[in-house]
């Protein structure tokens, strides 16, 4: 079987941004239970008050679920951090053959009330740094066997309701869904796959409910699970590099044309399909 054909990861080395919990930490997971090499940049090195995980403690778990953990203290708003997390991760495990962006920042505000130090704060991280990682890594991608850089953000549904209720975090996440387009076209002829992935519904973290602080308690049981961004995301990056680019999926499509039907494991038992909150962008 080709590496392109391959439907593991076993082996494949990825690096990926803000994976020290929920929905990156999820993906390196999944990655992890087919024996692949997770480089986790991330910046928590110690315990936030409010939110779990750092790079330290995602490595263990990625280390128990089968795979190769290097966890790589980043900023990705710094470019030598970012160089240096990138060599290391090459010298440790011998090169990158996917990328996730999955960094982001987020601020939920109109235009009055956004602090400009938390408007450059996303897009530093949002757009800046998915540009920067993908740039870094590019050169590593070109010579992997089966190449993909994916990029958790929304499809380019440019409309008047997407964008003010809070303008600052939309420009800052639609710059992510703008480097794939341009990322697609660039790196097509030399077999990288660039895709988007974004979820259909509100998927449950715990950034999500310090974003909806004050939503009620069954509102936020409205929520789909990480792990249906993993599933998704491992069947996109286990597809042929040179045959699927250029895609802004959505997960549950995604695991739709995968042949799953039933959606139930990734949603609280006393939660409706029909309930769920569906996400921004969609």
């Amino acid at each position: 079987m080709s590496p392109a054909d391959s439907t593991s990861l076993k082996g494949r080395s990825l690096f990926i941004t803000g994976a020290s919990r929920g929905i990156g930490l999820a993906i390196a997971l999944r990655a992890a239970k087919d024996g692949a090499n997770v480089a986790i940049a991330a910046k928590t090195t110690e315990p936030h008050p409010k939110l779990p995980g750092t790079v330290f403690t995602a490595a263990a778990e990625i280390e128990a679920a089968g795979g190769r953990a290097l966890p790589l203290p980043t900023d990705i708003r710094d470019e030598e951090q970012v160089a240096r997390a990138v060599e290391h991760t090459v010298r440790q495990f011998g090169g990158i053959d996917i990328l996730v962006n999955n960094a982001s920042a987020i601020g939920l505000t109109d235009t009055a009330a956004t602090d400009m130090r938390r408007f450059d704060l996303m897009h530093e991280v949002n757009t800046r740094g998915t540009f920067l990682c993908s740039k870094l890594c590019l050169p590593h991608l070109e010579r992997a066997a089966n190449p993909h850089i994916l990029t958790l953000c929304p499809p380019l549904n440019i409309e008047e309701r997407w964008f003010a209720p809070h303008l600052a975090y939309s420009l800052a996440k639609f710059g992510m869904s703008l480097c794939v387009l341009g990322l697609a076209g660039e790196l097509r002829v030399r077999g990288i796959a660039v895709n988007a992935l974004w979820p259909r519904t509100v998927i449950g973290t715990a950034a999500l409910q310090i974003a909806m602080h004050g939503a009620s308690a069954g509102h936020l049981r409205r929520v789909r699970s990480p792990q249906i961004m993993a599933d998704a995301a491992h069947a996109i990056l286990t597809r042929d590099s040179r045959t699927f680019s250029g895609h802004y999926c959505i997960d549950e499509d995604v695991l739709r044309e995968a042949g799953m039907t039933d959606f139930a494991r990734y949603r609280a038992p006393e939660v409706r399909e029909e309930d769920l909150l569906p996400d921004f962008f969609i």
